[in-house]
């Protein structure tokens, strides 16, 4: 069976520190995949709010996001009470979507690479949108 393969990528321009917690870990002992998966959406919330942006709102005050795929490469594991770096870029942004490229680390071990890939939407008239000028402004400057 063909498996996704993610790379690295040359930059990252935001890093996110986090602690693996007590309820992080699953019954193999360490770090569970969908904890990893939470404390992905915990940096995305954290890039957001450093942008002076949120999820539900990318500077125009109407357009948000949905995530529309996701993959991950696990490459180590990780246990509790390890540091976790989360070093984040956003790419490949068109049209109506973009991209968020994650690479996890324990020091210089990489634990896991993730990519998601988002669409751009405006909850009050349910329809997805282009991606407001705002945002493109955000990431000219980070």
């Amino acid at each position: 069976m063909p498996r996704i393969k993610l790379s690295e990528q040359e930059a990252y321009e935001f890093q996110f520190s986090i602690q693996v917690r007590p309820q992080d870990v699953n019954y193999a002992g360490h770090l569970g995949n969908d904890s990893l998966i939470s404390l992905v959406g915990t940096t995305r919330a954290y890039l957001f709010r450093s942008m002076g942006l949120s999820e539900m709102d990318l500077g125009d005050g109407q357009t948000g996001i949905i995530i529309k795929d996701m993959a991950v490469n696990y490459r180590a594991e990780a246990f509790m009470f390890d540091e976790l770096l989360f070093e984040t870029h956003i790419g490949e942004v068109v049209g109506k979507g973009f991209r968020m490229f994650h690479r996890i680390r324990n020091g210089m071990k990489i634990v896991a690479l993730v990519e998601t890939g988002f669409v751009t939407y405006n909850y009050a008239t349910k329809n997805t949108v282009p991606i407001p000028p705002s945002f493109l402004k955000c990431l000219e400057t980070d």
